[in-house]
């Protein structure tokens, strides 16, 4: 599944090894525009914020965020860099970026990182090595729309053992942050164990309750802050055939937890066929929808134009068709670098 996305190696957008779909948009172009367009009537405007690893701040957060269009970012955070030794936890980096940005009257968002689509494994020593865990982790291939990329590894969620120590960390992450930040959210569910090579005993099934499990124990702790789970895809699953898709909505809607994804990619069959009609259908019944654009979107192009997607396209899709609250723009999009408008 996929390419780097920013440094900690964040993010998959899966053209998954289980399906050949062409990559054909459909629907008409919306008008080329660097600027944002209004949102449908009785539609709320989505809110921009900055998207980066938390090591980008100071370099690539902090020149930007005092503009007027950006309400806040949303930092990436490997859980290494949270959890250096067993039960020594580190929030510093977080406090650090709170901090700074509160006292611009900025919000804070932070996705916690258990799954890396390029090395390293940026998981806690202990969880690797420690024959409790059996591995801690399980080997995964890394393909997408733009082509392969670097083999990476997600935690083994699946693991009782694993799983209780990420939930541990989000309590403790909850005892410090609940209430203060904007929200809390867990990557996306794409990924492609390479079972060949895996130790873990994975499997598809388990796979998925261990993400329902995260999703239900993450809302349980933070009870002031929004709880959100990044879907796009499931593994050995197409257009809903596991009921995977269908079920984690309902889930989602059943406990008040968030839902979003790494992508706006307006009209992609491959995501059309997958989680955007869910949101779509559940548009107004979940209590946030955060959508991003991150580094691999630039490289997208509308099939229509045959030129990148513009800002108002991934606007007017995340916020019209998604039903987007929130939109993470990663730092590099060109409109970021171009005068603010107010």
């Amino acid at each position: 599944m996929v390419t780097k996305r920013i440094a900690v190696g964040v993010g998959i957008l899966v053209a998954m090894g289980l399906t050949g779909v062409a990559a054909v948009a459909s629907g008409a172009p919306a008008p080329v525009s660097g600027k944002a367009s209004a949102a449908a009537p009785g539609t709320k405007a989505a809110k921009n914020y900055l998207y980066a690893s938390i090591g980008d701040f100071d370099t690539t957060v902090k020149p930007l965020i005092d503009r007027p269009d950006v309400a806040g970012v949303q930092l990436v955070v490997p859980w290494k860099a949270l959890e250096r030794k067993k039960n020594q936890y580190d929030f510093s980096e977080i406090d650090r970026a709170l901090n700074a940005l509160q006292s611009r009257h900025k919000k804070l968002f932070i996705q916690v990182q258990d799954r890396f689509f390029a090395p390293p494994t940026r998981l806690p020593d202990y969880l690797l090595k420690d024959p409790e865990y059996k591995g801690g982790a399980a080997p995964t291939k890394n393909e997408n729309g733009l082509g392969p990329g670097e083999p990476g590894a997600v935690a083994a969620q699946w693991n009782p053992q694993v799983q209780g120590r990420f939930q541990q960390l989000l309590k403790e992450m909850s005892q410090k942050f609940d209430g203060r930040l904007a929200g809390v959210n867990l990557p996306e569910t794409a990924t492609e164990v390479d079972t060949k090579k895996d130790r873990t005993g994975y499997s598809d099934d388990a796979y998925f309750k261990a993400e329902l499990d995260n999703m239900a124990y993450g809302k349980k702790v933070f009870t002031k802050t929004p709880f959100i789970q990044y879907v796009n895809f499931w593994p050995g699953e197409w257009n809903n055939s596991r009921k995977y898709m269908s079920r984690t909505f309902e889930f989602a809607k059943a406990h008040g937890i968030g839902l979003g994804g790494p992508d706006i990619l307006p009209d992609r069959p491959a995501q059309m066929e997958n989680s955007y009609p869910f949101f779509k259908k559940y548009r107004g019944q979940l209590p946030m929808v955060a959508m991003a654009v991150q580094e691999p979107d630039f490289q997208y192009k509308n099939p229509k134009t045959k030129k990148p997607y513009t800002r108002q396209e991934f606007t007017d899709f995340g916020t019209n068709t998604l039903g987007a609250d929130a939109i993470f723009w990663a730092t590099s999009a060109p409109w970021l670098h171009q005068p603010a408008s107010r």
